[in-house]
């Protein structure tokens, strides 16, 4: 028996409420899901399918908010508790960003496609009214800045925009 996490996906940028979706069976129609960063978490459980093995759509939205992560990646998980023992079994993992450790009040992110002469400061200057704060393009893009210095014309950065 398999569980699929189709959103979010690796490394996007989310917000609270994480929103989870998929496939999946578990004991009993039950599957639960773990959203956290190694300090803090937030757990719930939710059915799926029609508890005799069958393989059922899902969405949740694990509400956040109260959590006190300290880090900008948190693993979104799904798993079923074993029936024989209570182990996980059948775990999915997604490592994703949190935008609300990026910026205050974030809701969403606009995407930014580097061209000749940008800079991060540039582009951080134009979104953000401050040059200063590029570090929050960093941080929402790790798979995409392994150094700030160096941006290519093509790449699209996610730009975290916030209240």
């Amino acid at each position: 028996m398999t569980n699929r996490i189709d959103q979010p996906h690796k490394l996007d940028l989310v917000g609270n409420p994480v929103r989870i979706s998929g496939i999946g069976t578990g004991h009993e129609a039950t599957l639960q899901y773990r959203v956290g960063d190694g300090h803090d978490e937030v757990t719930g459980h939710f059915t799926v399918g029609g508890g005799s093995g069958e393989h059922g759509q899902f969405q949740v939205q694990a509400d956040v908010g109260r959590a006190a992560f300290k880090l900008d990646r948190l693993l979104v998980q799904v798993f079923e508790k074993s029936p024989k023992d209570g182990s996980e079994i059948n775990l999915v993992s997604v490592p994703v960003i949190y935008g609300p450790r990026i910026v205050k009040g974030y809701y969403g992110y606009r995407e930014h496609k580097v061209v000749k002469g940008d800079t991060l400061s540039s582009i951080s200057k134009a979104f953000y009214g401050d040059a200063s704060l590029f570090n929050r393009i960093v941080r929402a893009n790790p798979d995409q800045i392994s150094d700030p210095d160096k941006i290519i014309p093509g790449q699209v950065l996610r730009i975290p925009i916030g209240s």
